[in-house]
């Protein structure tokens, strides 16, 4: 989707998803010279109106495209094609809010049928050579158009997507844009359906120049179940201590980056960049969320207590400057210095018991 992370839509502050948005969209205009059109939120455990919202009228995205919904909300959208509908996520701001949003019919993996090229897989490959006792090209290509022809029977106008790909895969690309090739070419021989490599961009565009008319939706996908009595709706509470933490980082980033604009990045000498990273990328679906092993976890706290301390030099900068009158617009290296105490839940605070005869000020916070 362009932001630095596929976020979560749960445990998120509306904030931080804005801001690791930004963060992700500002890279890539700098870089690239372009702005990202299409919403991926192909994996978070549920889907918040609040995110349609954010990602439709306010960064003007043109689609969102996702697969985790209720199984029998799921069951009950293929059987009346509402698959793809068009999402309404402000009632304020009303059809201004809208945006396309697209529903997988099944997973973001490949059809059904055997469509797995990594080395490992046990899918058939295309084998063309007709001297070759194992050739297949027309069971590939029939399989490939069932799959197709399925698809369609559940999602409206002529033309669907396929995700060719899901976790850990691509490990050895060449393999995959082989078989593909060949599906394209054979399937485009047969000429039942239409193959081409292609981009949820031009899928969008395609959908639109129908004109066909879209089921409306106003509400949340959550929560969200994947089988009966099973709910996933754990994360909302997992990791307490962690989702404490980028929750007080994000406050604390918010107040560092209006000191930051106060007294100018090239006078504290310090930034909120390492912060703004850290924070960026612990929203996402398997970070502030607490579903990620414990070692990936505790990488994330790293990054943001790294993030915390070069920003802390910018905020004691520039408390400083502030605090000394009229010197706030060239000040570098303010007398008065501000330290915080983070742990003073275990009532330790250095500064505070220091010897300050030397006449310097000192502040504790």
């Amino acid at each position: 989707n362009g932001g630095m992370c596929m976020h979560d839509e749960a445990t998120v502050h509306y904030i931080d998803m804005i801001d690791q948005t930004t963060l992700g969209h500002r890279f890539i205009k700098e870089e690239f010279g372009q702005i990202p059109r299409i919403g991926w939120q192909i994996d978070p455990f549920g889907h918040s109106a609040v995110q349609a919202y954010l990602l439709g009228a306010e960064v003007g995205f043109d689609a969102l495209y996702f697969f985790r919904i209720d199984y029998q909300d799921r069951d009950t959208r293929n059987g009346t094609k509402e698959l793809e509908v068009v999402w309404r996520g402000s009632k304020t701001f009303g059809s201004s809010a809208d945006i396309f949003a697209g529903i997988f019919p099944k997973n973001y993996e490949p059809p059904p049928g055997e469509f797995y090229f990594e080395v490992d897989d046990t899918s058939p490959v295309v084998q063309d050579d007709p001297l070759l006792f194992d050739y297949n090209v027309e069971q590939r290509v029939n399989d490939f158009v069932a799959a197709a022809l399925a698809q369609a029977n559940v999602t409206r106008t002529n033309h669907i997507m396929f995700t060719m790909g899901t976790d850990f895969k691509y490990q050895y690309a060449e393999s995959w844009f082989r078989q593909m090739d060949k599906l394209i070419h054979y399937v485009n021989k047969d000429g039942r359906v239409n193959a081409l490599y292609s981009t949820p961009s031009i899928y969008t565009d395609a959908k639109f120049s129908t004109n066909e008319p879209w089921p409306l939706k106003t509400n949340d996908f959550f929560p969200y179940a994947d089988n009966p009595n099973a709910y996933w709706t754990g994360y909302f509470t997992s990791r307490p201590a962690l989702k404490r933490y980028v929750r007080m980082m994000s406050g604390y980033y918010l107040a560092a980056r209006q000191l930051e604009f106060f007294i100018g990045r090239s006078k504290s000498g310090s930034t909120t960049d390492s912060l703004g990273d850290a924070l960026a990328l612990a929203q996402h679906h398997d970070a502030v969320t607490g579903t990620e092993k414990q070692h990936v976890a505790n990488d994330y706290a790293k990054r943001l207590s790294i993030g915390y301390k070069k920003a802390e030099e910018l905020v004691s900068t520039s408390l400083g400057c502030l605090s000394e009158s009229g010197s706030n617009s060239r000040c570098s290296s303010p007398t008065t210095k501000f330290v915080q105490c983070p742990l003073l839940n275990i009532t330790y605070c250095p500064p505070s018991e220091m010897n300050l005869s030397q006449g310097k000020s000192l502040v504790s916070s």
